[in-house]
């Protein structure tokens, strides 16, 4: 383990929406370095391009450089890959928002996306988190997990309610994620944002392993549940199965 690679990779993820810029007393407060540490690692990365300083105010922000390492991932990765012109025609098909999703510890991170002109939620953007438990996608990613895996998910998640209809037990929890093991796909109903539905199956790996998930966004006050999976089941998992390795 090399520390000054990972206090460098610190100073980098404490910038976020709450701390989009940060004077060397922040970067301090936010990382647990010193000034003095803060000072040195702060300078490195803007010498590398990684942070740019406002000569005025003397805060530092993350540069657009740091998009090379996402834009890196999208352009080598196999999944993404393979999954483009299967996410396209869906989203073509449908009209509707199409995702595709990795597993991140307790979260869910969207690494594709392609907007319908209904969607009601524009915050979602490739890079954006968002807790597995209440998502579709997250959902159908757990189904194919070993139960004491997702038991373990489960317990480090923050779960709590984001909507009146957010599942918050972790008993019902593990039923709703077992009953999308059977299913094949998984559904979330405004448990994240009103007004929000979405639909999820599992993509497997070469092993038969779980290596993501596609999704499908549509507004409630469009669909009911019942048309969600009526009419949108058998395309989402065939997309899964395009998308698969196995």
């Amino acid at each position: 383990m090399v520390q000054s690679v990972a206090k460098a990779f610190r100073v980098l993820e404490a910038f976020d929406s709450r701390h989009p810029e940060m004077t060397l007393s922040d970067i301090a407060e936010q990382t647990g370095m010193d000034l003095s540490g803060a000072q040195r690692f702060a300078h490195t990365l803007e010498t590398l391009g990684y942070l740019e300083k406002d000569g005025r105010t003397r805060q530092f922000r993350l540069s657009v450089k740091t998009l090379n390492l996402a834009h890196h991932f999208t352009r080598t990765s196999r999944l993404v890959d393979r999954a483009m012109p299967v996410l396209q025609h869906l989203s073509k098909e449908t009209e509707e928002t199409v995702n595709l999703t990795l597993l991140d510890g307790t979260e869910i991170v969207f690494i594709s996306r392609f907007l319908s002109r209904h969607v009601l939620h524009t915050d979602v953007t490739i890079g954006t988190r968002l807790p597995a438990y209440c998502t579709a996608p997250g959902r159908a990613i757990l189904s194919r997990l070993p139960a004491e895996e997702v038991a373990a998910i489960l317990e480090a998640s923050d779960i709590r309610a984001h909507t009146q209809n957010t599942e918050t037990d972790i008993g019902k929890l593990t039923a709703i994620i077992e009953e999308a093991r059977l299913k094949g796909y998984a559904t979330a109903l405004e448990e994240l944002y009103h007004a929000d539905a979405s639909i999820a199956a599992p993509v497997l790996g070469s092993l038969g392993q779980v290596i993501g998930a596609v999704s499908l966004a549509v507004s409630t006050l469009r669909y009911s549940p019942e048309q969600l999976a009526m009419v949108f089941a058998p395309m989402i998992l065939a997309a899964a199965r395009s998308i698969s390795f196995s």
